[in-house]
């Protein structure tokens, strides 16, 4: 057994239990849509080899989070296909703009970082984003469930309104739920990425319906990517999976 194999087992069950807490405890938290628009998605890259260690630390440091008495909710996924693999996805979703300058204490949130989390993996992309209502059926958050399939999208500079507006004429034919959001920061040029929750992989692959882009975009989208993301609930807190049906 891995040397952290005993320790990562306990906290396992004090993260499970403590996600199902605060997935009930909501009065605290920012609204999901209106003056809340804003999410944080970031990548790790745990080390090659290093992966049931790099998950055992960030157990450790969403502990932290729970005792620092975080009213964050933060989603947690593994790349599970895509050139990514392996990859982990975290991200934190329905924020006001004033929420990120009062985040849970930054410096000891920074300190337990560098100890449980750093050693184990890289940090490979940290962006804001805006929600797009216009462009999405569904709210601010997606819908934790088991699989996520997470459409990544480049676009020339200076079409991004082109691009919008194409992507907001499909709208009304979207059968499932789909979530637009717009980079603000965190990239070297105009990105979006498309959120589309469903409950299993055979339920991804038998929807086709919101899949492609609308043929509009095919001339202003620079790269597209596509990736299909499995929760992982002991990575995660204050959210409640919704199991497949």
């Amino acid at each position: 057994m891995p040397r952290c194999g005993a320790r990562a087992a306990a906290l396992l069950i004090v993260l499970a239990s403590s996600t199902r807490v605060g997935a009930q405890d909501t009065s605290d938290s920012p609204p999901r849509t209106g003056d809340a628009p804003y999410a944080r998605i970031a990548i790790l890259r745990p080390h090659d080899g290093d992966t049931v260690d790099f998950e055992a630390g960030y157990i450790r440091h969403l502990a932290w989070h729970q005792q620092a008495r975080d009213t964050w909710a933060w989603y947690g996924w593994t790349i599970t296909f895509g050139e990514r693999q392996r990859w982990f996805v975290y991200a934190s979703f329905g924020h006001s703009a004033a929420s990120f300058d009062a985040p849970v204490a930054p410096a000891d949130d920074e300190r337990d970082n560098i100890l449980n989390v750093l050693p184990h993996a890289q940090f490979l992309g940290n962006a804001l984003y805006e929600f797009l209502p216009a462009l999405s059926r569904g709210a601010a958050a997606p819908t934790p469930t088991v699989r996520l399939e997470l459409t990544t999208v480049d676009v020339a500079v200076g079409a991004e309104q082109r691009f919008e507006a194409a992507v907001r004429g499909a709208q009304s034919s979207l059968q499932t739920e789909t979530l637009w959001y717009r980079m603000i920061a965190g990239g070297g040029g105009p990105r979006y990425v498309r959120l589309r929750p469903q409950p299993t992989l055979a339920s991804i692959l038998g929807d086709s319906s919101g899949r492609p882009l609308p043929e509009q975009t095919n001339a202003l989208v620079v790269k597209s990517t596509v990736e299909i993301l499995t929760l992982r609930p002991t990575m995660s807190l204050g959210i409640a999976p919704a199991h497949a049906r």
